[in-house]
């Protein structure tokens, strides 16, 4: 009777520990794939600037991984890649002195300057999010041209059609960035940063190391003799 009670029990202690395994290793997924990071800048300005924390987060994940030192192949600069234009624009507006581009990669001048354009954008456009999200990837004037001219707009209002591969591809990923930190981050998005950008800089780290060594297997580094 024991013995068959104890089995039972140790069965059971291995279920638990090992769903206990496995949500921990869905937890580290999760969290490489889409971290997060810089809470605190950006539950500040968005509350400030009336813009979705989570859509920040998203975007910031899309544009630049949370890398704060990232650089794309057009110069836009930092968390949010804000291109030098805007930031000079950005500012102005909002009062920073001495500007440089460098700034951009200062997390809370990148993310204050990111959220004030995204404001911007979405008064221009009505609060619509596909405009607002592809005028941040396309540039505003090109969105206005675009819904002026029938090919891409019906009505004037919505596009039915994006010209700009990448933009298409943009919207798609930062939409389907937006809902994952919607709902993985609910509960935990309005903590206090505790640790600032340590978590965000060790994921970028491991990712670079698994860049670089998947980079050597494909040359045959690890296999010379």
């Amino acid at each position: 009777m024991f013995k068959w009670l104890n089995r039972i029990i140790k069965r059971i202690v291995r279920l638990l520990v090992f769903i206990l395994i496995l949500s921990i290793l869905f937890g580290l997924t999760v969290s490489f794939i889409f971290p997060i990071g810089y809470k605190d800048y950006i539950n500040m300005y968005s509350a400030q600037y009336d813009i979705d924390p989570f859509l920040v987060a998203a975007i910031i994940n899309v544009e630049s991984k949370y890398n704060k030192d990232a650089v794309s192949n057009k110069n836009a600069r930092g968390l949010m890649q804000i291109a030098n234009q805007t930031g000079k624009w950005g500012a102005e507006e909002l009062g920073i002195k001495g500007y440089s581009e460098e700034m951009l990669f200062e997390p809370e001048i990148n993310i204050r300057i990111g959220i004030w354009y995204l404001n911007q954008l979405n008064n221009e456009f009505n609060g619509e999010l596909s405009l607002v999200l592809a005028a941040y990837n396309a540039g505003s004037g090109n969105v206005t041209k675009w819904l002026a001219d029938e090919n891409y707009s019906k009505d004037g209002r919505v596009l039915s059609e994006i010209p700009f591969e990448e933009t298409k591809e943009y919207l798609e990923k930062v939409t389907f960035n937006y809902e994952v930190y919607s709902i993985v981050y609910e509960k935990f998005m309005e903590k206090p940063d505790s640790m600032n950008s340590l978590y965000t800089d060790v994921i970028i780290s491991l990712r670079e190391f698994l860049k670089d060594l998947l980079r050597s297997l494909r040359k045959g580094r690890y296999f010379e003799i």
